[in-house]
């Protein structure tokens, strides 16, 4: 059985193909977590997940801007900016502990991104935990 993290990392592989333009990858959701073996209730957490971070994508790029200092959006890479809307998402609209959160997103910028990558994800998560407390 798959795990959250396996999930979490499902959903930024798929916000990471939607940001690079494929919109149509909402259409085949379905059959990317089954090649991935998440299924059941894993797969329901990971199509709450893209389908609530796709819903709020302005606000979620907004939060990030806000944070960049002067870096625009377009200054990250896309596996960056996927993990970043995945986690604040979950920080914003989810009931799941903040640092546990945080915690995923640095391990899936260690695997996934640039070597910056985490600690530059760190800093800004880190940021938006604050202000929302």
């Amino acid at each position: 059985m798959a795990t959250r993290a396996q999930a979490r990392e499902a959903v930024v592989a798929l916000l990471y193909a939607y940001d690079l333009g494929n919109q149509e990858i909402s259409d085949f959701c379905d059959d990317i977590l089954e090649e991935k073996k998440i299924r059941n209730k894993q797969k329901e957490f990971a199509l709450a997940l893209f389908n609530g971070a796709k819903s709020k994508l302005e606000e979620l790029d907004e939060q990030i801007k806000k944070h960049l200092n002067k870096r625009g959006l377009d200054d990250i890479g896309h596996i960056e900016k996927a993990i970043l809307r995945l986690a604040i998402f979950e920080i914003k609209f989810s009931e799941l502990d903040k640092p546990v959160v945080i915690n995923e997103a640095i391990e899936l910028a260690k695997k996934l991104a640039s070597d910056n990558a985490p600690k530059f994800i760190n800093a800004i998560l880190d940021n938006i935990k604050k202000e929302k407390l």
